[in-house]
């Protein structure tokens, strides 16, 4: 994460399974099971390991190609986005962002005893080849007809601490947006990290949140990229909202909640009288390609961001444990 801030910086300154029961993945639900927890994992981990194959196989072999094409069979939300803008980029650049690199092996996986849909695995990878830090994948099954697919990847912040989980053979529960009994549900935590993202030390909900190397990393490219704009009498300003809906929760085996969710963003950067803005990243030109700059420049990213929010009473801060961001569009406005 810290190439690409890096990099931005700089350069500013300068498929659906068949309709049938034996065809899907997961637990088809008996006629008397109505409960909201079976009582037993929804996947077994050799299940797991297999899903997780397929997805890679159909976006390693995207990634190969460099094409989108067939991607949304086994991506959805916001990783199917953000790898179509990396796909997009690479057919312009020649290469894939190191970044994109999913390992296939993992160290844990979390699988719930949920008796509906959607229902949701969270796996925590390896390091990749390259020691880049572990991703946090959140695969999804909308229905009983339909695969898993890869929904969210979260990097996970080098030192992050996650909570604990049951083992694979007694499985978790997965929780709601409006979970109670924490510091703040999880749809609150997420609402209140995005607006510190926007407003940083100044926001009200500072407090309740521990420091973390996302904001970091990104306060620093906000004060470096400033630095231009006041020396060419330049503005830039950043928004920030937490998508509705996109919000993924696995419950804890210590009464926190584990959540992973969608904030989008909007960077307006705005030149000097009389100047353009220019892309101000490899990225940014691949995806602006042959638009005529104007004096404004609007580039809107997808952020992933995965938090722990821990239980009432704790007098534990909610924490970012991991992150993914990536710009999606840029248009001079």
């Amino acid at each position: 994460m810290t190439s690409r801030i890096t990099r931005i910086a700089a350069a500013a300154l300068a498929a659906v399974c068949m309709m049938t029961v034996a065809g899907c993945e997961g637990q088809i639900p008996q006629p008397a099971a109505s409960a909201e927890h079976t009582g037993k994992p929804d996947v077994t981990a050799a299940q797991e390991r297999r899903i997780r194959a397929k997805i890679l196989k159909i976006v390693n072999a995207a990634n190969d190609a460099k094409s989108v094409d067939g991607l949304d069979e086994r991506m959805s939300g916001p990783e199917l986005a953000i790898r179509t803008s990396e796909i997009t980029i690479a057919q312009t650049t020649g290469a894939l962002d190191a970044k994109t690199n999913i390992p296939s092996k993992m160290t844990q996986a979390v699988i719930p005893t949920d008796s509906g849909w959607p229902r949701s695995i969270f796996t925590i990878t390896t390091t990749t080849s390259d020691q880049q830090s572990q991703r946090l994948l959140v695969m999804v099954q909308d229905n009983a007809h339909s695969n898993y697919k890869l929904w969210g990847v979260a990097r996970l912040f080098q030192g992050a601490k996650l909570p604990k989980f049951p083992v694979t053979s007694i499985g978790a529960q997965m929780g709601t947006a409006k979970d109670t009994g924490l510091v703040a549900t999880p749809q609150q935590a997420v609402t209140q990290y995005a607006d510190m993202l926007q407003n940083g030390s100044s926001s009200p909900y500072a407090s309740k949140f521990a420091d973390d190397y996302f904001r970091q990393e990104l306060t620093k490219l906000s004060q470096t990229v400033q630095e231009g704009m006041e020396r060419n009498a330049g503005t830039q300003q950043q928004t920030f909202e937490a998508v509705n809906g996109q919000i993924k929760v696995m419950r804890s085996s210590d009464g926190g909640d584990l959540v992973v969710a969608q904030i989008n963003s909007e960077w307006t950067r705005q030149a000097g009288e009389g100047r353009e803005s220019q892309p101000a990243s490899d990225s940014e030109k691949a995806l602006f390609g042959n638009g005529t700059a104007t004096s404004t420049m609007k580039v809107t990213y997808v952020n992933v961001i995965a938090l722990y929010v821990p239980p009432a009473g704790s007098h534990q801060k909610i924490t970012a444990v991991g992150a993914e961001r990536q710009p999606v569009k840029v248009e001079a406005i």
